[in-house]
């Protein structure tokens, strides 16, 4: 199995829940992708440096990672862009998402980044748990339609973050017509 871990940048302390959740997956052997960001990508790699754990790969967009803590095998993703913006590091996450088959997400609940990375995966019908940091809590999700009641509980700003991103996504479900975004 392999797992995708990422998170907003604001997080960049794992709580012992967060830990928990991380070893448990862990103890199943699953190949873990993350990605090579301050905040919970590094929190993430240095959990999993103090586990002395090895099946990891790190994902950087361009031709070198800012953060590889473990010295862990990388998939550089190439990149065009002159700006190292949103759609610069999207191209990384995209490929952990494509060849993921479930994730681990630390969100602050604002950070656009964590919130496509979501999407990717739960519009791929692959399982996602989120550690959601204003509430302090897991939930897990399944498909598109279960950001409703999460996203919702976030305000209007990251409202209009999600539909604006679900434009691209090509599922049903995920249709304008099944968001009250009013």
């Amino acid at each position: 199995m392999k797992v995708f871990f990422a998170g907003s940048r604001s997080i960049s302390r794992l709580n012992a829940e967060i830990r928990q959740r991380i070893d448990a997956f862990l103890r199943e052997g699953a190949n873990v992708l993350v990605g090579d960001a301050n905040g919970a990508d590094k929190a993430f790699q240095q959990h999993l440096l103090e586990k002395q754990y090895r099946q990891a790969t790190v994902f950087c967009s361009g031709s070198a990672c800012r953060n590889n803590l473990g010295d862990w095998p990388t998939e550089c993703v190439p990149s065009d862009r002159k700006k190292k913006d949103f759609e610069h590091y999207a191209l990384k996450d995209t490929r952990m998402a494509a060849q993921a088959d479930g994730g681990l997400f630390l969100w602050d609940a604002k950070s656009k980044g964590t919130l496509n990375n979501i999407v990717s995966l739960v519009a791929r019908g692959k399982s996602v748990d989120v550690y959601l940091a204003p509430k302090q809590t897991f939930v897990t999700l399944k498909d598109i339609s279960g950001l409703r009641d999460v996203v919702g509980q976030c305000g209007s700003q990251t409202l209009r973050t999600l539909q604006s991103l679900l434009i691209g996504v090509d599922d049903a479900a995920a249709s304008q017509s099944q968001f009250d975004f009013a």
